[in-house]
C-alpha cells in the first residue's frame, strides 16, 4: 500500500468501546485534522500494519505510525498529546513515569477493556464530517 504523507496514522481497535471513544475524543481535540485513523480490523489496518513488519499482531493495543516510526500502549498517547497541541501538549510530560509503569497499567485496561466497556459486533462507523480523516 503506497501512501503519502498523511501525518499520523493512528490504528485501534474498531470493536471496543473504549477504543473506539479514546478516536472520538482526539477527534474533537483535533480540529486541524492533523491525525488519520483506521481500525486494526480493516483493510488498510492490516496493509499498514503488514508494511511496518507486523503480519501477526495483537489486537491489544493501539498503533500510532509516523512516518516509519511506530509506536504502541502508553507512547500512543504521549504521542498524540503532543499533535493535538495546546495544553494537551504539557500531557507529554507524563512520559517522565517510567515505561515499565504506564505500560503494565496500560495492559490492565487492555485486558479488561470488553468487560468493562463493552464491544460492538462490528467497526464504528465515522460521522460524515469525519471521513475524510479515516483510510
Amino acid at each position: 500500500m503506497k501512501r503519502k504523507n498523511l501525518g499520523p496514522i493512528l490504528l485501534f481497535d474498531g470493536v471496543c468501546n473504549l477504543c473506539n471513544g479514546f478516536v472520538k475524543e482526539v477527534i474533537t481535540r483535533d480540529p486541524k485534522g492533523v491525525v488519520r485513523y483506521a481500525s486494526l480490523q480493516s483493510t488498510a489496518g492490516q496493509q499498514l500494519l503488514a508494511n511496518m513488519g507486523l503480519n501477526d499482531f495483537s489486537m491489544d493495543t493501539v498503533v500510532l505510525i509516523e512516518g516509519k516510526e511506530m509506536f504502541v500502549k502508553s507512547d500512543v498517547a504521549l504521542r498524540l498529546f503532543r499533535h493535538l497541541g495546546g495544553g494537551w501538549s504539557y500531557l507529554y510530560y507524563l512520559s517522565i513515569i517510567p515505561k515499565f509503569i504506564r505500560d503494565t497499567v496500560y495492559d490492565l485496561i487492555a485486558r479488561n477493556r470488553y468487560r468493562w466497556f463493552g464491544k460492538k459486533e462490528v467497526c464504528m462507523l465515522p460521522r460524515p464530517e469525519w471521513e475524510d480523516r479515516f483510510l
